[in-house]
């Protein structure tokens, strides 16, 4: 079994990674956690920004890249199965496009709950994988905290 866990590093992700490992246990199941950098707009269509820029970017992926494998080496710690990939792209559509390469049985993401005027404007992940995902898709929402 496949679980994709689509990770944003915001205040999610703690939450997201327990209710993961928990039904990896359950299911014995391979993790796949998953990242999506989107693309800078400032450059979309073009074949590169200046060098200095290019370099913040680097950085700033390296630095994902980076956050991304010490999750997925804390779940490898508790003897999970654990895949950690760094995607660039539209979210929900890179979500997609990962869940069915690998095949998961289950897609995990936050909901950030930012209320209905956000979501009818910029729309939500959540709401592309429930309505276009061909597995479960499990919605862990955000806890806040005072």
């Amino acid at each position: 079994m496949n679980i994709l866990v689509g990770l944003d590093f915001s205040a999610a992700t703690p939450d997201l990674l327990r209710v993961a490992a928990q039904q990896a246990k359950a299911q014995a199941a391979q993790l796949w956690l998953v990242h999506v950098a989107e693309a800078e707009p400032q450059f979309a269509g073009f074949k590169a920004g200046p060098p200095g820029v290019r370099e913040q970017i680097a950085e700033h992926f390296h630095k994902e890249h980076q956050e991304l494998q010490q999750h997925a080496g804390a779940l490898r710690r508790t003897g999970l199965q654990v895949t950690a990939l760094l995607e660039q792209g539209q979210v929900g559509v890179t979500l997609l496009q990962t869940a069915e390469r690998i095949k998961a049985d289950l897609v995990i993401v936050g909901s950030h709950g930012r209320g209905a005027m956000l979501h009818l404007f910029l729309g939500s992940v959540s709401t592309q994988l429930l309505k276009h995902a061909t597995c479960p898709v499990l919605v862990v929402p955000v806890r806040k905290t005072a």
